[in-house]
């Protein structure tokens, strides 16, 4: 039986741009995207001497308004949630501004608060990535509101009368930027954040950039590293290379930047003070790295919404419930999730102190357990090339809360079948991982696919495992429940142990025992 889905609208109306999102929701709090659309308004730049928003604006925003109303009408969607941001809010005339909506359209526009703003921002950010201590940044047109949160929960909000746009306007309104502009536009910059007392704590911690202009900044980042994971969210870069970034920019004039890999036409003119605020926040603080999220304001709104019926206004575990997601999206028994993962488990433990100590890591357990969570993925596409489909996958899109490294790791123990097929599968990657990782993910998932024949017919036919050293070789006892045929494991982990005796270069003998059975 289908459960009742229901649909819920976003509407952004922000400086540079208005945005519609709508998802499907459903009873466990799974969310679709269905539809995702922009429209470049750029109201900022039709605020008068007055700070009034003009008649050329008010008809640019009606016609936006009109245009994603259709749709919304179209999809039946009962829900909608339409917010604005600083150039409503901070318009002279901003009650006739809404009064002109509601009047002109069937939508209720909510003015967000500068701290509210910042608010569902990070809001995002910690239901969305693993960051649990960091500072977020949102550049808007007309603003830019910044967070510092830790242990996931929110300490510090600040918005900043200025933007992308406003900052172009007054650092550089008729040219393309001079050094001595950019100089001018950093000092600035940098007085705007000295202002803030709580910055100062914030040493050795990421900062999260949210919004349109930290996307692009990222987007053309990956370009020139011809990067191969597919994704923004959760994308890291270091703070040399967000100036590294910035220096393209600047270098180049504004026809270069508008043929730019990564960067859209539309933001080629205020990429490189949106880039400047990033560079300096980072350099302020002496953060770490820089993280792209690539959920923010509208992502806050619908968190807020997909939690309104709990106490909570973040997951518990931001992994655990895109797993959770996962395993619903692609039909994975959680129960066989459990019965691989805890027999990977276990055989690893027994062979650790056998193990070469470079290939003893910390996570090495987390990685195995992770894996076995999205073992079964591809089995949902074609079983035949279940393994194929699941690296795919995992390459080729973002998981909420897991890394680009450990998502690339999971794809590669998790699709494991042979050490060749291991090496074709990864060599567009071959870049990000150093030959440790390579051979590291290989005993991982050696150990993961004996670990899937151990329970071939999913009948949690193994109870216990133990790992002895016998001569050159390892003898691993693997104890069954009593009287129930243990053949069919048997006969597949034969084939299987070859691929950890490869890595490990040394013979594996297993042997198949009943539980009662007592060694002499």
């Amino acid at each position: 039986m289908n459960q009742q889905k229901e649909k819920v609208a976003v509407i952004d109306i922000g400086s540079n741009s208005i945005r519609l999102v709508i998802h499907e929701l459903d009873a466990k709090r799974g969310a679709r995207e269905i539809h995702n659309l922009k429209k470049s308004a750029r109201l900022s730049n039709y605020i008068d001497e007055h700070n009034c928003l003009t008649t050329e604006g008010f008809t640019i925003l009606l016609q936006s308004l009109q245009q994603l109303e259709e749709v919304i009408e179209y999809h039946q969607v009962k829900n909608v949630k339409a917010v604005a941001t600083a150039a409503i809010r901070n318009a002279s005339n901003r009650e006739k501004i809404l009064s002109y909506i509601h009047k002109e359209t069937s939508l209720t526009v909510r003015v967000l608060t500068e701290a509210e703003e910042a608010r569902y921002g990070y809001l995002a950010v910690v239901n969305s990535t693993y960051v649990t201590d960091g500072i977020t940044i949102d550049i808007g047109g007309g603003s830019t509101e910044i967070t510092l949160f830790q242990n996931r929960e929110l300490l510090y909000s600040h918005s900043f009368p200025f933007g992308a746009l406003t900052l172009k306007k007054q650092f550089f309104p008729d040219s393309e930027p001079e050094k001595n502009d950019i100089q001018q536009l950093l000092t600035f910059i940098h007085q705007q954040f000295a202002a803030l007392p709580w910055l100062k704590q914030t040493a050795n911690l990421p900062v999260v950039g949210i919004g349109g202009s930290a996307r692009n900044m990222s987007l053309v980042h990956q370009a020139q590293m011809n990067y191969a994971l597919s994704g923004l969210h959760q994308y890291t870069m270091t703070p040399q290379d967000v100036k590294a970034t910035l220096a393209l920019f600047e270098k180049l004039s504004l026809k270069e930047r508008e043929e730019l890999d990564g960067l859209s036409k539309d933001r080629a003119d205020v990429i490189i003070p949106a880039a400047a605020v990033i560079y300096q926040l980072i350099d302020y603080v002496h953060a770490n790295y820089f993280l792209m999220s690539h959920k923010g304001l509208r992502d806050g709104l619908l968190f807020e919404e997909v939690l309104r019926d709990t106490s909570q206004q973040y997951f518990p575990s931001v992994a655990e419930e895109s797993f959770f997601q996962l395993s619903r999206e692609f039909e994975i028994n959680e129960h066989d999730v459990k019965a691989v993962g805890a027999i990977a488990g276990s055989l690893y433990q027994s062979l650790v102190p056998y193990l070469p100590s470079s290939l003893k890591k910390e996570n090495n357990l987390y990685l195995l357990e992770q894996s076995a969570r999205v073992l079964y993925m591809g089995e949902f596409i074609n079983h035949e090339a279940s393994s194929q489909h699941t690296f795919y996958v995992l390459t080729n899109r973002s998981i909420d809360g897991i890394s680009h490294q450990n998502r690339l790791a999971l794809a590669s123990i998790a699709s494991f079948k042979s050490k060749s097929w291991f090496k074709r599968l990864i060599r567009p990657f071959r870049s990000m991982l150093t030959k440790q990782e390579l051979k590291r993910y290989e005993l991982l998932g050696s150990i993961l696919k004996l670990s899937y024949s151990l329970d071939r017919t999913k009948r949690r036919v193994v109870e216990h495992i133990a790992v002895e050293k016998q001569n050159r070789g390892l003898s691993v006892y693997i104890y069954c429940r009593n009287h129930v045929s243990f053949h069919f494991e048997e006969l597949k982990s034969k084939k299987y142990k070859k691929h950890i005796e490869k890595v490990i270069k040394k013979p594996v003998h297993l042997y198949f025992l009943y539980t009662n059975f007592t060694k002499n």
